[in-house]
């Protein structure tokens, strides 16, 4: 496919980019805006010392926090997009760095609520909660009174305000490293000609099917990032520190407790996803036997992890033909959540392919009172497939929630983010099964089952272990070293992974390149996450409406819920281990299938 190519940005044509302009025709639009955000900044600093005066001037406060807010968000957004589009252009560096200190003033100007608003007596703040124009911020009040152990003085709060750019440093480093900066070298194809090696490529070269292909993409990769890991190590410390002052200044007893409170989510449900998952590792050790036999080949390799089971399947898919696999796949949805997705495909919501420069990886974002946007670098494989359905049940997700909830709301948590992605790639992956045209090509499906599985339940658990330790260490005053960080995820390889595959010494460096550990205890949502949508969608493909009714509540709910109790509106509870373990079942009962369906046309 031409377009495949890796283009300069200006040689893209525009059908394929994003409609950027919807958010700002141009720079000097966002210009005036920025500067209309700094205005409102310096104003809101007038309710300093009177939000206890009444409830109109506490509503008055919120009103216009909401405005700043919104219009920041805005500001932000397209700073961010912008840079992401190339991150070499200096321009937008300029910007983002602009936008990011301007989040750093916003935050500074409004210092003061929280520890203000929180020195409301329990009975004033009772009558003011009367008053008909605050209602609609209880929740949102209630979840700031519930952290109230955590908010700090004012003056401490201005000062956690003024270290929070310094604190992105680490992430920031990361970003420009791995976006900007790095390099490997190319990979030599069977002919002898040369194949490029990128962040976009490395993956569909890690499932080529010549095994010394796959081999060489493993060790240029991790052969850059060895070169640079006392670098790699000293930018993650900082990071990790980071996470630990904050959680010790803010009095919590864990950087992954903060991370957690944040949600209303019980440490136990990280825990039980981890235990879970250590009881279901036989069945990822029978996963690697299949593999193997499958493979042919008498002992993987880590580089033979995403080469597919069953070869001569073309699933190749041009993004025309995605959008049209998606669509159908989603049908079991409903023709108003169709008619969204189109209007998305329609109208540039998704800037499509990788251009020299460009942020790798897919994701959503977009402010509110502005359509969703989708970052893909598509490649045209059934994984990239998958990550437009993954990546457009994100945007439907903000879609209804920001069309349904006031901006204060419009923002749902990080646990509940990776539910409506999930739930469209199961969708998507039945409506493949149910369709495929031959044992093979089920077979192949069903082996792209399996890896969601192994990539997202298995191994984003796996992360989620090593930032549990990595943080304990950091918080029990030990050192994160190049060779001690390579050590902890060597082992844990070889934990998941068991004894019957090579685990290569190359996988070692895996942690450094991994740009969510800069966003802590984040990976382990994508498998709850995951577990949650493996119910949900399970239940709506068996025609349960009242699941399918309250999966479009929870859509709709942002954040007016709390994460665990919207789960429950699909009858999903997080706090128990039964998601997990049923996840993994289905998992085990997908062993079972493949090895029948491979007997089939063996």
């Amino acid at each position: 496919m031409a377009e495949q190519i890796v283009r300069q940005r200006e040689d893209v044509s525009s059908e394929y980019k994003w409609a950027i302009e919807d958010l700002y025709r141009n720079d000097e639009a966002w210009e005036k805006d920025y500067n209309k955000v700094l205005k409102m900044a310096e104003k809101i600093k007038s309710f300093q010392g009177r939000l206890s005066e009444s409830a109109g001037v506490l509503y008055k406060f919120m009103e216009k926090y909401e405005e700043m807010q919104k219009l920041a968000e805005k500001v932000y957004v397209y700073a961010s997009q912008k840079l992401h589009e190339n991150t070499g252009n200096g321009t937008y560096q300029g910007l983002a760095a602009k936008a990011q200190g301007m989040l750093v003033a916003t935050g500074e100007a409004v210092s003061f609520f929280e520890p203000e608003f929180l020195a409301i007596p329990e009975d004033t703040y009772e009558t003011m909660m009367e008053n008909a124009n605050l209602k609609p911020y209880r929740h949102y009040f209630e979840e700031t009174r519930r952290q109230r152990a955590h908010i700090l003085t004012k003056e401490m709060e201005e000062l956690m305000a003024m270290a929070g750019e310094v604190m992105e440093g680490p992430s920031d480093i990361f970003s420009m490293f791995n976006n900007a900066d790095i390099r490997f070298p190319e990979v030599k194809g069977v002919k002898g000609e040369l194949l490029p090696l990128t962040h976009g490529t490395y993956i569909a070269l890690l499932e080529n099917t010549n095994r010394t292909i796959r081999e060489q993409a493993f060790k240029n990769l991790y052969g850059v990032y060895e070169k640079n890991k006392n670098t790699l190590a000293a930018v993650y410390q900082a990071s990790v520190k980071a996470d630990v002052f904050q959680a010790k200044a803010r009095k919590y007893n864990s950087a992954r407790e903060m991370a957690l409170e944040g949600s209303n989510i019980p440490l136990s449900v990280y825990d039980n996803l981890i235990n879970s998952v250590h009881n279901h590792l036989p069945a990822m050790y029978r996963y690697i036997d299949i593999r193997s036999e499958a493979l042919g080949i008498k002992q993987l390799h880590m580089y033979d992890l995403y080469a597919p089971m069953v070869d001569d399947i073309d699933m190749k898919k041009d993004f025309e033909e995605a959008k049209k696999i998606v669509t159908k796949g989603l049908e079991p949805l409903g023709g108003e959540y169709i008619t969204i997705l189109k209007e998305g495909f329609e109208n540039r919501w998704i800037d499509i392919y990788e251009n020299v420069g460009k942020r790798s990886g897919a994701y959503s974002w977009g402010a509110y009172g502005t359509h969703p946007y989708v970052l893909m670098n598509y490649n045209g494989t059934l994984n990239h497939v998958f990550t437009l359905a993954h990546e457009m049940g994100h945007a439907l997700h903000s879609f209804y929630s920001d069309a349904n909830q006031d901006y204060i709301y419009a923002g749902y948590k990080i646990f509940v983010a990776e539910v409506a992605s999930t739930v469209n790639e199961s969708l998507l992956i039945h409506y493949l099964i149910d369709h495929a045209k031959s044992a093979k090509e089920k077979a192949y499906l069903i082996n792209h089952f399996l890896e969601q599985f192994r990539g997202t339940l298995f191994r984003q658990t796996m992360f989620a272990e090593f930032e549990k330790m990595t943080h304990e260490m950091v918080e029990n005053s030990e050192a994160l070293t190049p060779d001690g960080l390579c050590e902890i995820y060597y082992n844990l390889n070889k934990k998941y992974f068991g004894e019957n595959i090579h685990v290569d010494e190359e996988i070692a460096m895996e942690w450094a390149r991994i740009p969510h550990f800069y966003n802590a205890f984040y990976v382990y949502q994508y498998a709850t996450g995951f577990s949650a949508a493996i119910a949900i969608s399970k239940a709506i493909l068996a025609g349960n409406n009242e699941v399918k009714e309250g999966y479009f509540k929870f859509l709709k709910s942002g954040s007016s819920m709390y994460p665990i109790d919207l789960l429950k509106l699909c009858n999903v509870d997080m706090t128990t281990t039964k998601p997990v373990e049923d996840a993994l079942k289905v998992f085990e009962g997908l062993l079972d299938e493949f090895q029948e369906v491979m007997n089939e046309f063996k």
